[in-house]
């Protein structure tokens, strides 16, 4: 299928590795030019070498990339820097530490908050009135299952991410759609990235097991019984960026395999 965003230009944050890498693997293969930001310059620069070997020619689409803390005022000034006008833009940071909520400060709230909630905020104010001048725009928030299913040791996450999906339920559905812009929420259960692996070799030091035997218990909780890949999350992810999901808009798509037990 052609997703018809062959030229666009795309922002995907935390795009050094994971699921923000595999989206921008995803959209680069559909011919959109990408700016990829992370905080690891290393990482970054070698994903985007490795997105230029494998698509550029193929696709003609340009990567460009830019090693910043997307988190912070000054990251973002430098990311606008490279190029202020987008089309599609992927949000994207890392959860906050799992722990116990007695122990979180007002710090560590604020940092939570800043990170999963105000600064994609801050990204979708920068960009959405652009997107609908031109009559068409894609924003598209990896947040997380946790949003639907709460995790207790994961309270920062929920909160944060919790907030930002009440504010896109109403900007989403304030007249931006009818010009021709949407704004959805991705929401990943466990995905085979680095952030689980570090989770369960967490776990293996607090509890004695193996790491193997964690992860296949997990596993075993997933009607699909195993963990998903970057490159079916990106796949998901450019569809919702695609000309054929216009019509999807304000939603909180759900991909973990079938874990979550709910009708809604």
């Amino acid at each position: 299928m052609d997703l018809g965003i062959a030229g666009k230009w795309a922002l995907v944050c935390g795009a050094s590795k994971g699921l923000g890498l595999g989206c921008a693997q995803a959209l680069v293969q559909e011919g959109v030019n990408v700016l990829i930001v992370a905080r690891g310059a290393e990482h970054l620069a070698a994903s985007a070498a490795k997105l230029i070997a494998d698509y550029e020619h193929s696709t003609r689409a340009s990567v460009l990339f830019c090693a910043q803390d997307i988190t912070t005022q000054a990251g973002r000034a430098a990311v606008f820097a490279v190029r202020s006008s987008f089309d599609i833009v992927v949000t994207n940071a890392g959860g906050p530490p799992p722990g116990d909520f007695r122990e979180w400060d007002r710090e560590a709230w604020i940092k939570a908050v800043d990170a999963n909630m105000l600064t994609p905020i801050e990204l979708i104010k920068a960009t959405v009135d652009g997107m609908a001048q031109r009559g068409f725009g894609r924003i598209v928030n990896i947040t997380s299952s946790s949003v639907k299913a709460p995790i207790d040791a994961l309270g920062l996450s929920n909160g944060a991410r919790s907030g930002l999906t009440g504010f896109v339920a109403g900007v989403a559905r304030s007249g931006l759609a009818a010009k021709g812009v949407t704004i959805n929420n991705l929401l990943p259960g466990v995905f085979d990235t680095d952030r689980i692996k570090t989770m369960l070799a967490t776990n293996a030091q607090k509890t004695g097991q193996s790491v193997e035997a964690l992860a296949d218990a997990r596993r075993q909780n997933i009607p699909a019984k195993r963990f998903g890949t970057p490159q079916e999350f990106g796949a998901i992810c450019a569809f919702l960026c695609s000309q054929q999901a216009g019509y999807i808009n304000g939603q909180n798509v759900l991909a973990d395999g079938g874990a979550y037990p709910g009708t809604h």
